[in-house]
């Protein structure tokens, strides 16, 4: 069963509280989604370690209810 855009959102914004997050489906399937996440917290982190950090908010979901997440993350001024 494909995850829905609203409980991505909320996983990552549990993680990272501030982040302003935009969670588009790509395919209109529910299974492949990009993720834009910008948070203040990626602060002093590189872009491989703030993907990671993304990833792991997912909790285990990545590739099972979750088949596919592009990521795009900043640094929130």
């Amino acid at each position: 069963m494909p995850m829905a855009a609203n409980d991505i959102k909320s996983m990552i914004l549990d993680a990272f509280p501030d982040a302003d997050v935009e969670i588009i489906d790509l395919a209109g399937d529910g299974d492949h989604y990009k993720a834009i996440v910008k948070s203040a917290s990626f602060a002093g982190m590189t872009r491989v370690k703030q993907h990671q950090a993304v990833y792991a908010s997912l909790k285990g979901k990545m590739g099972g209810e979750l088949h596919a997440l592009a990521l795009e993350t900043s640094l929130k001024s």
